[in-house]
């Protein structure tokens, strides 16, 4: 039995208008090489100047992780070769970076795990290659270089090496990807790369023995891959040292087709980039004053939420899926506001409400259901006007419609059956009409009643008020001696 230690490096791009040192836009999916320019390409005599909005978020980002803002942070040139760097060197920090320290908080046997953050740091992204003929290099004929990613502003999350099993890694990087979407600084959508994690693997015999040696796995782009990645990679270590073989520090890739991990390169060291300070850069001095400001100005964090949730009734379950879209956390709150319990409101907006809106491909957002709509619609309901079957049906119609439930329910005449009098008729005729079935009741089988409460539903259309036909038939047979 092995023991992996486990280190993850989270790059996180910065939802900027423009990039980290220049004017060009961000945005994802143009055409390549449509947002470049002398500076985010290296051309000689173009001089960088830093998205004071980047380190306004990287600063929300160390606060949010319980992290040291620095006053004092420097810029450095890492250099190293690679077709998608056109400058020869990335601009990063490197031994004085904008934020030190920190931790996030993981489930762990019930409880919750401390996993600590060792820093977080600036730098801009590379470009992208694309690949011809293949998904990965080794199978391409060639590649191109898209520049358009060139300079995009991250930041880069770099956990102890506090992880010891891959479900644990996989939480990490949901923690922290929920933490930076709803503080609104990255969009986290790993598909796009726009947040991606570095895995440093090693194992031991274990707990108590050294750290082996680690390899990394480069640019993990999804929670699944993450654990399955680095369960191969254990293996693969593990049959090595078996054999009585090194495991070689190295950087390696994590292919989902083959299900391996393959070998990039061998790992650098960190004087293997020769950093050293840009001298186009000046320190970056940061005001306390400033980083009280954006500490008083962040917005509710996911951590907190996660908690409020909780406390107000909602299941994991319903506490995960809100919190993986902040949009989704917002409509609740607003309609909890309204008046309508976070629960009752939660059940909707989970699972009723989010089908539709991603049958149709609509966000939280801009759904043609807004927050006021399901409001009327679950007064509705807990008056008693609609039952939530019928409540189901409006839903859908508000969808096709764009029109309000109010304006669907006086449209259509979808109201509950509530009247006492006219269900109490009702199934009085029912029992009568069927007495073989109130037979079977008499004779003990308590099943049976649900027969007789299905023929009311079908004579109103559904909109008998279920409750209130349960408690009128068990009246109505406790009458006939009927034990149920």
């Amino acid at each position: 039995m092995v023991s992996p230690v486990i280190g993850i490096e989270i790059h996180a791009q910065l939802k900027t208008t423009t990039k980290l040192f220049c004017g060009c836009l961000t945005q994802f999916g143009d055409p390549p090489n449509t947002h470049v320019c002398p500076v985010c390409t290296g051309s000689p005599g173009a001089l960088p100047v830093l998205n004071k909005q980047a380190v306004r978020y990287a600063i929300m980002a160390g606060l949010a992780l319980n992290g040291r803002i620095q006053p004092v942070s420097v810029f450095a040139r890492k250099n190293y070769f690679y077709p998608d760097l056109p400058k020869g060197y990335q601009i990063s920090q490197y031994d004085r970076p904008i934020v030190l320290g920190g931790w996030v908080d993981i489930p762990s046997d019930g409880g919750l795990k401390r996993i600590g953050i060792t820093r977080i740091h600036i730098e801009e992204d590379a470009g992208k290659l694309l690949h011809q003929g293949s998904d990965t290099i080794a199978g391409s004929s060639h590649s191109i270089v898209d520049l358009n990613r060139a300079s995009t502003p991250l930041i880069e999350i770099v956990t102890e090496p506090d992880i010891r099993s891959a479900s644990e890694a996989r939480w990490v990087v949901e923690r922290i990807r929920e933490t930076l979407v709803h503080l609104g600084i990255c969009d986290g959508n790993m598909e796009e790369g726009s947040l991606r994690a570095d895995i440093n693997v090693s194992i031991r015999e274990d707990d108590t023995a050294p750290f082996g040696t680690r390899c990394e796995i480069k640019n993990v782009n999804s929670f699944r891959s993450i654990e399955r990645a680095i369960h191969i990679e254990m293996s693969r270590q593990a049959a090595l040292l078996a054999k009585g073989e090194a495991v070689i520090q190295q950087t390696r890739q994590y292919d989902e087709a083959t299900q391996t991990t393959r070998t990039l390169r061998d790992k650098e060291e960190s004087h293997d980039y020769r950093y050293f300070p840009d001298p186009d850069l000046t320190p970056l001095v940061i005001e306390s004053s400033w980083i009280e400001a954006i500490k008083t100005a962040l917005p509710e964090q996911a951590a907190h939420r996660r908690v409020r949730y909780k406390a107000v009734g909602l299941s994991d379950f319903e506490t995960d899926v809100l919190l993986a879209d902040p949009q989704a956390c917002r409509y609740l709150d607003t309609v909890a506001d309204a008046g309508i319990p976070h629960p009752i409101a939660a059940k909707w907006i989970v699972g009723d409400l989010n089908a539709h809106i991603k049958d149709r491909g609509h966000t939280f957002a801009n759904s043609a259901v807004p927050p006021a709509y399901l409001v009327e619609l679950l007064t509705a309901i807990m008056q008693g006007t609609l039952s939530g079957k019928l409540g189901k049906s409006v839903l859908s119609a508000c969808f096709e419609t764009g029109e309000s439930p109010q304006q669907i329910i006086a449209k259509t005449g979808q109201t509950q059956v509530s009247d006492e009098g006219e269900l109490s008729s009702m199934v009085g005729q029912i029992c009568a009409q069927h007495p073989d079935v109130v037979a079977k009741v008499k004779a003990g089988k308590g099943g049976a009643i649900q027969f007789l409460m299905g023929q009311v539903m079908k004579e109103t259309k559904g909109r008998a008020n279920p409750d209130m036909v349960k408690g009128l038939l068990e009246a109505h047979l406790n009458t006939l001696n009927t034990p149920i």
